[in-house]
């Protein structure tokens, strides 16, 4: 799984100005990811606004995103919720052609037990025709997913691979690192720590950013990847303001404000998600003058 090292990115869900969804500005943005030195791509993770998305709405990203990158880039399929069962369908149902793993965000809402957690997994290992990135969220799910939780399943699935870790908790990344088997991989799901994760031993990051800046989150990867981090850190610290603004209301809500400013689409999101305030669009805006 070595197409799963680098800079991935959460691909945002452009809609037009009626929340339709448009195909024409995701195109853009495929190839922008592409042109700019992305190593891979996931397809309505989070960022997505895949909670918002009918199964109608999926099913037709999902194609036209298979057919726009037309094999130029490996590209995941995030499938998760908290319904084991919704999701196991899913799964079943799900058309691989065109992807290479399935990223699947641990149970939100519910608040499981870890044995919870495992076999909520442990399911979905059980029936994916693809291999499967863990994705432990903690801000988002309300639970968090221990070392030893992960270690349990890297060690019993051989097709659970990676795991996305966005918990912030490095203590957590460190007993992963030590213990994982030797082919699992440590996946940054957090922009900010990207460089330090890395040097702890992470493969990459998969990116919102990246969305906007696939270039410099790409080439922040590779340096990186390469032990350069004289070179990383500079980039690492020209991102830092803008993804704080990036989510300080909200994510995907920052990143569709600067994609609008570059040209790709709108700021359109479906509720409960909002636009940005004014305040924000300004300050985005004068970040942007820094970083052209």
């Amino acid at each position: 799984m070595n197409e799963l090292h680098g800079a991935g990115v959460a691909l945002v869900t452009p809609f037009n100005s009626d929340e339709s969804v448009d195909f024409e500005a995701l195109g853009q943005l495929i190839d922008l990811q592409i042109n700019e030195g992305m190593d891979y791509l996931v397809s309505l993770g989070t960022t997505g606004e895949v909670a918002t998305l009918t199964k109608e709405e999926r099913k037709r990203i999902w194609d036209f995103t298979v057919k726009r990158v037309d094999g130029r880039l490996p590209l995941v399929a995030g499938i998760g919720g908290n319904n084991t069962a919704e999701i196991v369908e899913q799964i079943k149902n799900f058309d691989p052609a065109g992807f290479c793993a399935i990223l699947s965000v641990s149970p939100y809402y519910n608040k499981p037990t870890q044995e919870g957690i495992y076999q909520h997994y442990k399911a979905i290992a059980q029936v994916s025709p693809l291999p499967i990135i863990l994705y432990n969220v903690p801000g988002r799910t309300g639970s968090n997913m221990t070392a030893q939780t992960t270690l349990r399943l890297a060690n019993e699935f051989t097709n659970i691979v990676a795991i996305k870790e966005a918990s912030g908790n490095f203590a957590q990344f460190s007993e992963i690192l030590r213990d994982k088997p030797a082919d699992f991989m440590l996946i940054s799901g957090d922009d900010p720590v990207t460089l330090p994760m890395m040097a702890l031993g992470a493969v990459g990051i998969i990116s919102v950013v990246g969305n906007a800046f696939p270039k410099k989150v790409a080439t922040l990867a590779k340096l990186c990847a390469q032990g350069k981090y004289r070179e990383a850190r500079k980039i690492h610290s020209d991102l830092l303001e803008i993804t704080d603004l990036c989510f300080i209301e909200g994510n995907p809500a920052g990143v569709k404000f600067i994609l609008k400013e570059l040209g790709i689409g709108t700021d359109s999101l479906r509720l409960p998600l909002v636009p940005v305030s004014e305040k924000t669009r300004a300050a985005i805006k004068e970040e942007l003058k820094k970083l052209s």
